[in-house]
């Protein structure tokens, strides 16, 4: 029987996508049995408020200028289609009917994993998928750390996050070298979170 693809699932507002995100999905394709990460450009997380979001559109207009040279990464809208509010394990069960071809693993910061027992299905995600779990800063552990469906990886800590470029911007500074050069072209123009 051949081997599944591994598809990494990247799940996140990317209100704007930045250097770290892809430095993320780079570690995970070049240092995991990963082969292509997918973006999921997620329309509204559950457990975040929605005020500081940009429109889909927008943020999925960015996250493909961030990957369109790179055969490894792919942006996806995915969950724009789904029930609202989206859940990844409803997403998961999608795609994974979608595209049999495929074995979905889940991309998760380690700062996800305390709170991990408050995502919906949370067992059944952890039964039937495989997480690799990048390290945030300040994270502290939990029960899942030992679980054999999670795996730690080694990625680089990076600090970047999205909250900072964007109160950067509000504040006059020059946020291009944290950004993919188009998608910093494209927030300049469209004069977003100034």
């Amino acid at each position: 029987m051949e081997k599944k693809s591994k598809t990494g699932l990247f799940f996140g507002s990317f209100n704007p996508i930045h250097q770290g995100h892809l430095m993320i999905a780079n570690y995970m394709v070049e240092f995991t049995d990963i082969s292509q990460v997918w973006f999921i450009v997620s329309p509204h997380n559950p457990l975040k408020e929605k005020n500081t979001l940009l429109a889909d559109h927008h943020r999925l207009a960015m996250a493909n200028i961030a990957v369109e040279d790179d055969q490894r990464f792919r942006a996806s809208n995915i969950e724009f289609h789904l029930p609202q509010p989206s859940y990844t394990i409803d997403t998961l069960t999608y795609l994974s009917e979608k595209y049999p071809e495929r074995e979905f693993v889940l991309i998760a910061g380690s700062d996800n994993l305390p709170s991990f027992h408050k995502w919906k299905n949370y067992e059944e995600l952890l039964n039937r998928y495989h997480l690799y779990i990048y390290p945030r800063p300040e994270t502290v552990s939990s029960p899942f750390d030992n679980h054999p469906h999670v795996h730690m990886t080694s990625a680089p800590l990076i600090e970047i996050s999205a909250s900072f470029i964007r109160d950067g911007i509000r504040e006059g500074k020059n946020m291009r070298q944290f950004l993919p050069e188009k998608v910093w072209e494209y927030i300049e123009e469209m004069h977003f979170y100034k």
